[in-house]
């Protein structure tokens, strides 16, 4: 198969690439804009294999879209491009609507016409995964869990344009005929994760002997999911799902921010004994902040459906997941420092205009 992967330079999906070149025989075409979090050189192990090929694109950009789709003839598309943080996206909302919604969007539109030409064999094995989040379903109380068929209630921008682009990829199913999947995921964490994200911003902080921020008490709990894991059950999906269904994808590990914060703080404890000046433990260095406006309580979700329907589960429990993430980025300075040297510094984001940090 030739397989599109949009924002394959980003987190989730240079794992999607890796994951395909090591373990398939598919052909991956990256197709990513390469924004501040996009970064080739979390493919730099793969990038000169012979079925790997890279095009800077944006998924706005309907020509040049339309002109690779006629390039390389896609089997499936497995579309991940989004703008995906939901502290930029209080701070700058614009962004996320044009990528998430209009590029979603102009994707569906040219893949539509390009499905719609193919031959009834190419056409009937044609497929368009769009990877969405668990953040589309709002906040949870302290109890149940997101299914497939929870209500849509996103709290951000963030979350409200991933819920607007999941529901245009319906609309295009529901409408066209057109042979999509849909997955949500829980909170992803592991290697190459940009440093914004809470797991990694807290390991370079602490090895810096930066503060570490937690919003208000750290009581908001996530559902964490090893990025390799949800690299698997994506595959899974393109090969062995549904058309029409969507699947959530979580890792049955259900923690606090400030659970997750000390158990790093722990891990560097010992793999790091040596502390910062002043410092006589890592977790000294947690401060709490002000809490970001619409900060969802809890997500968890309910991945008994992949796991009846397709037989998938994931590998790493948080506790294995997050050594082997602690020890990544102790081992991999290089690309952090050149991650760091970039736009983004370590800084809080997320703040609207005149709160309180």
């Amino acid at each position: 198969m030739i397989i599109f992967v949009t924002g394959g330079a980003g987190f989730i999906g240079s794992a999607v690439i890796r994951l395909l070149i090591a373990e398939t025989e598919h052909t991956v075409i990256n197709i990513d804009k390469l924004t501040y979090a996009g970064n080739l050189d979390s493919l730099s192990d793969i990038d000169s294999h012979e079925r790997y090929h890279f095009e800077q694109i944006d998924i706005c950009d309907q020509t040049r879209i339309s002109k690779i789709f006629d390039h390389y003839q896609p089997d499936v598309i497995m579309h991940l491009a989004a703008e995906s943080h939901v502290d930029r996206s209080i701070t700058g909302a614009a962004d996320f609507i044009n990528t998430n919604i209009n590029g979603t969007f102009v994707l569906l539109e040219v893949a539509r016409k390009y499905w719609s030409d193919l031959d009834e064999n190419k056409k009937n094995t044609f497929r368009f995964h769009h990877i969405s989040t668990d953040e589309v379903y709002g906040s949870l109380d302290n109890g149940g869990l997101f299914t497939e068929d929870t209500a849509y209630d996103p709290s951000s921008p963030y979350s409200a344009s991933k819920a607007a682009s999941d529901h245009l990829v319906r609309a295009w199913h529901r409408t066209y005929g057109m042979p999509v999947l849909l997955t949500n995921c829980s909170n992803n964490y592991g290697p190459y994760q940009f440093p914004e994200k809470l797991i990694p911003l807290v390991i370079l902080n602490a090895l810096q002997g930066k503060p570490l921020p937690i919003y208000g008490e750290g009581n908001q709990i996530r559902d964490w999911l090893y990025v390799d894991d949800h690299a698997r059950a994506l595959y899974k999906v393109i090969t062995e799902g549904v058309i029409g269904e969507t699947y959530n994808i979580g890792g049955n590990n259900e923690k606090t921010n400030m659970e997750v914060v000390t158990t790093i703080c722990k891990i560097l404890d010992e793999l790091v004994p040596e502390h910062p000046a002043g410092v006589s433990q890592y977790s000294d260095l947690i401060t709490h902040v002000a809490d970001r406006p619409g900060h969802d309580l809890r997500y968890a979700i309910d991945a008994t459906k992949i796991d009846n329907d397709l037989a998938w589960s994931p590998d790493e429990t948080f506790e294995t997941g997050l050594k082997k993430t602690v020890d990544w980025y102790l081992n991999n300075a290089v690309w952090c420092q050149r991650v760091q040297d970039g736009s983004y510094q370590g800084e809080r984001l997320g703040l609207v205009e005149g709160s309180e940090s």
